[in-house]
């Protein structure tokens, strides 16, 4: 395999910009088919994007013998189904966050790449953004010294920015989105904690619909343990007003500490009283850098940038956040 053809299965608009695009620009990658349900806006979408293919149909995206990798950019209710099938036909597979609708559906995916020849990275785009890497080099090189806790605070009004508009709002459609605004959002919190710090050894958590504006918990708080003894809190709120909104990271080590929004592009570091900011550029299609080291996974040429057990473990943190 020199080459990896792909086909998107959800062709909705976090695909206009934010991934779609970079399936062609990445080396070795082309993308040869797309898929929506609504026939007129797949076509569109494959005409406007200079896709040879489009479907309306998921199976028959899913059997086109020119492709070999399958980009599932479906809401997560749909996830389990459709990574099931691509690994059945040994096809790899670029799966979005969150994984799954709950850590079960996730098990279930990681259960089926044992008997499939297919590959399977969960789309935790964020790792190989050039400031996360920076943040987790500077925590690996002893920067603010040895990492003591971190912090995670993120505050919305419920018409936030950050949630792509969608005709029908499915994110606040807790049969689809798997919990509400918070499933959305706070995977990529919780999976950089991972990535940058380690893997937990218990968390406990409390979730709470307050204001019933829609069927899932929209305030959220929760503590981890990690195994290396760090200790972690968050919480997630997203009924504030506009001048209470924050997006905020904070670590803190022996030495000082570090400060990031997760959706900005800013990190700050503070060492014996002196501040510097180190200020970043994200790439036109966010999700570049991931696909084109997901592309390079498929083709054996590195290692896998977020693998399934990984993706199924924030599942289980989730669920142990909000069960």
């Amino acid at each position: 395999m020199e080459t990896i053809r792909w086909g998107i299965i959800g062709c909705g608009d976090v695909t206009e910009i934010k991934s779609g695009p970079a399936f062609n620009k990445a080396k070795s990658s082309e993308l040869v088919a797309v898929m929506r349900r609504n026939a007129a806006k797949a076509k569109d979408y494959a005409e406007r994007h200079k896709v040879p293919f489009w479907y309306d149909n998921a199976d028959e995206l899913l059997n086109h013998k020119g492709i070999n990798a399958i980009y599932i950019s479906t809401p997560p209710s749909s996830h389990v189904t459709y990574a099931l099938k691509a690994l059945a036909l040994d096809k790899h597979v670029y799966l979005e966050k969150p994984m799954a609708l709950n850590a079960h559906e996730a098990q279930q995916i990681c259960e089926a790449l044992k008997s499939s020849k297919g590959k399977l990275t969960v789309a935790h785009y964020r790792r190989q953004l050039p400031m996360f890497l920076k943040v987790k080099k500077l925590i690996e090189d002893g920067a603010i010294g040895k990492i003591r806790c971190a912090d995670i605070k993120l505050m919305q009004p419920v018409n936030t920015d950050m949630i792509t508009a969608t005709e029908d709002n499915w994110r606040a459609n807790k049969k689809i989105s798997g919990g509400g605004y918070f499933h959305d959002l706070a995977p990529h919190q919780l999976d950089l904690i991972y990535y940058f710090l380690g893997d937990y050894k218990k968390a406990k958590g409390y979730a709470v619909n307050q204001t019933n504006t829609y069927d899932a918990e929209d305030v959220v708080n929760g503590i981890i343990q990690l195994k290396n003894g760090i200790q972690c809190r968050g919480l997630w709120a997203f009924y504030v007003n506009d001048a209470s909104k924050k997006d905020e990271l904070k670590i803190f080590g022996s030495l000082g500490e570090i400060k990031l929004s997760i959706f900005g592009n800013k990190v700050e570091v503070t060492k014996n009283g002196e501040v510097e900011i180190i200020t970043f550029k994200h790439p036109e299609n966010i999700q570049q850098p991931m696909i084109e080291a997901t592309v390079n996974y498929f083709l054996g040429k590195q290692n896998n940038p977020c693998a399934a057990k990984e993706g199924l473990r924030i599942m289980k943190l989730i669920d142990l956040f909000t069960e």
